[in-house]
């Protein structure tokens, strides 16, 4: 493939400690004070959007060159060591002030996944970070999870609009990707319905969680999915019909394709006017009539098995993203998402489940099942 991408921003190691494998309904009955859990041995991968989408497509053919920041510890030796298994640790920036970020994922059958975060290094990455010429270079610019990178959201998220306002300058497609956030962090207090507005309009994909865009833009709402949800994952309580206004807003703020990750049921996906989409579709080679004022959902494929949703967005994202770069439409693409998240799941890491693109067509035509969810 001739196109080249750029995968930018978050990445930490990621260590996943394996729960036995039967299911359990509520997390209190097996995350009890003082009781003695015999686990499997931990899988220890790397983990944010450099390491998950940047390396996914990586695998998935594209020409990828990563950017992300680790310290000078243990932590960042064992990142830079997967990372050289790729063939891809050049582009990491090393910081002998700052330690690596990590993550103990708590991924318990049955269970939507716990996050022990510290984002490290992360915290200190900052527009000047890029080498702006260098990355004018690309075909496209992949920006992941800023709500875990605190110069990406202080003052307003100046940096980040900043950011994608000079990439934009370099004539570079745009996909920006969030991640969640607790609510009583600093990154929880942040006005992101103003750093959106800044951002979005420098944003040609947008890719986040209906968790995170509901938080992001409409509190309220995601507070009353969060009561019905009772401490289940806000997708087995919600409906399509609720999504849609997060996605017209989102349009409406300025991005221009639009894919919100729905979790198990599968992917909501809007995108913008002709008009808006042309730059982008020019840039790309893209038909505008395949990309422009689409809207729909594609319900999620079932998986081989289900072993750690870890990853699963990400590796969606980046099917999905390098499908964009081959000259697909915006129907294979999302479908092609779908299957990779279908593919991930069946695995503890983001990378091991992973498929090439064409055997997920070839396995589509033969008509793969797929799930069915109420309200979706």
């Amino acid at each position: 493939m001739g196109k080249k991408i750029i995968a930018a921003g978050h990445i930490c190691l990621d260590i996943t400690p394996v729960f036995p494998e039967q299911k359990v309904e509520n997390i209190g009955d097996i995350m009890v004070p003082g009781k003695l859990i015999q686990m499997g041995s931990a899988d220890v991968h790397t983990g944010g959007a450099v390491a998950n989408t940047g390396l996914a497509m990586k695998v998935l053919g594209a020409d990828v060159t990563l950017m992300g920041k680790i310290g000078a510890d243990e932590f960042g030796g064992m990142v830079q060591n997967i990372l050289r298994r790729y063939g891809a640790d050049e582009g990491m920036i090393v910081s002998g002030e700052a330690s690596t970020s990590y993550s103990v994922v708590i991924a318990i059958p049955g269970i939507d996944r716990i996050f022990l975060h510290n984002p490290g290094a992360n915290d200190s990455f900052g527009s000047e970070d890029i080498d702006y010429e260098e990355a004018g270079k690309a075909d496209l610019f992949h920006f992941g999870y800023p709500p875990l990178m605190r110069r990406m959201y202080q003052e307003g998220g100046k940096e980040l609009a900043e950011m994608f306002r000079r990439m934009k300058e370099w004539h570079v497609a745009t996909s920006l990707d969030l991640a969640a956030v607790d609510a009583k962090s600093e990154a929880g207090r942040a006005n992101w319905n103003d750093i959106l507005s800044r951002t979005l309009p420098y944003v040609d994909f947008f890719v986040p969680s209906v968790e995170e865009l509901c938080f992001m833009i409409d509190r309220d709402r995601y507070e009353i999915w969060n009561e019905r949800a009772a401490g289940r994952d806000i997708t087995e309580v919600i409906s399509l019909e609720e999504v849609r206004p997060l996605a017209d807003r989102a349009v409406s703020m300025g991005a221009g394709a639009v894919l919100i990750k729905c979790g198990a049921p599968g992917i909501y996906y809007r995108t913008a006017s002709a008009e808006q989409m042309k730059p982008v579709c020019a840039r790309l080679g893209l038909a505008v009539d395949e990309w422009a004022d689409k809207e729909g959902f594609e319900r999620s494929f079932v998986p081989e098995q289900i072993l750690s949703g870890t990853g699963a967005g990400d590796t969606s994202i980046a099917a999905f993203l390098v499908s964009a770069l081959e000259g697909a439409g915006l129907e294979e693409a999302v479908w092609l998402a779908t299957a990779t998240g279908a593919c991930c799941v069946a695995a503890y890491d983001a990378l091991s489940g992973l498929k090439p693109l064409a055997d997920l067509k070839e396995k589509i035509e033969k008509g793969w099942a797929k799930n069915e969810f109420a309200g979706w």
